[in-house]
């Protein structure tokens, strides 16, 4: 089948457009360039054109684009259209008053994963995501415990392919991450120490939509130091709780395959009992 002229014009714009999603929040021609494989006046082009449209805006004395204020209003859009986002609210605000950490709803997108809503802590030293940013699934609780209930072809093309450490604690081994992952949906939920960002510990669980695919994570985050195995025991039952609460307003009914599928079965202990 041969790509239709007007389908890879569209495909480059996006492409650029979804490197700002990736990487610094100003981007030059060069690198554009060179990150896409695409010679400099076409990438020119690109910008020029999006710049008009006010997607991208250039700094005139760096000459570097960063994102524009259309940009900022589709997401703005996109996040309140979201339904993910709308029916996680309530209980996202509920687990950060029990906790008192920063709470984080993640959706997974192509490529990896994104947070896309957070509460933060009521701490005086708390931790805060940037929302909307794309990061792999091998790194952190929330991607860990995506990666894990992901159909196993899918979760096999992420092992497969280049696993980037982000901190010296991210692991990147893809055989050590299989036994982590397994582990993960026996308990149905994961832990972090400095996976992602040195600094910082998280606990997640995953959020499943009506057909039972995983959508998304909740996650309880803050500094590394107050993270210890006796608060992340302690936390664990109330996240996994949230995680299905977001999960049942979804739809999902809590009786897929929790071995090798896309859902945990449902249980009633898991508030009472500690994670399932």
């Amino acid at each position: 089948m041969t790509t239709q002229p007007g389908t890879e014009t569209a495909g480059r714009v996006i492409d650029v457009l979804l490197l700002f999603t990736d990487g610094p929040d100003e981007l030059g021609v060069s690198r554009i360039a060179r990150e896409l494989g695409l010679s400099k006046a076409v990438v020119h082009r690109i910008l020029q054109t999006l710049v008009t449209r006010g997607m991208v805006a250039l700094d005139q004395q760096t000459r570097l684009y960063r994102l524009g204020p259309t940009t900022a209003a589709l997401g703005a859009r996109a996040l309140r259209e979201l339904d993910l986002r709308a029916v996680a609210a309530t209980t996202l605000r509920r687990l950060q008053q029990e906790t008192h950490e920063t709470v984080t709803l993640t959706a997974l997108v192509p490529g990896g994963r994104a947070y896309i809503d957070q509460i933060v802590s009521t701490h005086e030293v708390k931790m805060t995501v940037d929302l909307g940013r794309r990061f792999p699934l091998h790194a952190g609780s929330s991607g860990k415990c995506i990666l894990a209930f992901l159909p196993r072809a899918r979760r096999e093309e992420v092992l497969a392919a280049t696993l980037t450490a982000l901190t010296d604690s991210t692991q990147t081994d893809p055989d050590t991450l299989r036994t982590e992952l397994k582990a993960i949906r026996e308990l149905g939920y994961a832990s972090s120490q400095g996976e992602r960002q040195a600094d910082a510990g998280s606990v997640a669980s995953p959020v499943f939509g009506l057909d039972g695919d995983v959508l998304g994570a909740v996650s309880v985050c803050g500094p590394r130091s107050r993270f210890t195995p006796q608060f992340v025991s302690a936390c664990a039952p109330s996240v996994v709780e949230a995680a299905r609460g977001i999960s049942a307003a979804l739809g999902w009914t809590g009786d897929g395959p929790a071995a090798d599928g896309s859902a945990l079965r449902a249980s009633s202990h898991a508030t009472t009992e500690g994670p399932p």
